[in-house]
């Protein structure tokens, strides 16, 4: 389990393709800390770390993954947002994340506002996720909060410290972005459908 607090910028600096997965080499600040089978949240991916070399970690990706996250879109020099699984003894800063991805959104449009940044995503309904006015919502593995809350659309502001942390930096008009919806809002809906 996740919080949506991201630790750590990675970059990738190798990939490697073996039949239908992908397996991934991340360096970054905190690959040297990690073990081998600690799962951790890459661009809001839960993935288990396979392989550490000094300030490098691998990871492997299933076809599965690749097909509903945008796993399959990084390249060499892809700047992912990371997060270790949350200690039982922490504080609870984001919200439940469990870095399982529910589909990919596409970013409409990035306005800045002097001070911060407003973002806004479209998804495709078709899958059941919703947003709730000021619910949570985990975009490549941040936590943030929703508002503009439509059926297939919501905006998020980003302070300049989650700007300059995260590869919000990078995001521009028409990337794409994992999702993962909120987890009380899925199973209220999923109830109410019965």
């Amino acid at each position: 389990m996740f919080t949506g607090i991201i630790e750590a910028s990675g970059k990738v600096v190798a990939v490697n393709h073996n039949k239908t997965n992908r397996s991934f080499c991340i360096e970054s600040s905190i690959s040297h800390e990690v073990k081998i089978d600690q799962s951790i949240s890459h661009d809001g991916v839960c993935l288990t770390v396979t392989r550490v070399d000094g300030n490098t970690h691998w990871v492997t990706a299933i076809n599965e993954t690749l097909k509903k996250s945008t796993l399959g879109l990084w390249e060499k020099e892809s700047v992912v947002n990371l997060e270790r699984c949350m200690i039982a003894n922490g504080r609870f800063d984001g919200h439940v994340v469990q870095g399982h991805v529910d589909q990919t959104g596409k970013c409409l449009s990035v306005k800045d506002e002097q001070g911060s940044w407003l973002f806004e995503f479209e998804y495709d309904p078709a899958f059941g996720n919703v947003t709730v006015e000021k619910g949570s919502i985990c975009i490549n593995g941040v936590s943030l909060t929703c508002f503009n809350s439509n059926e297939n659309r919501f905006t998020v502001a980003i302070i300049p410290y989650t700007f300059e942390h995260t590869n919000f930096k990078n995001l521009k008009a028409g990337d794409w972005v994992n999702l993962e919806f909120d987890i009380i809002g899925k199973y209220v809906k999923r109830l109410l459908n019965q």
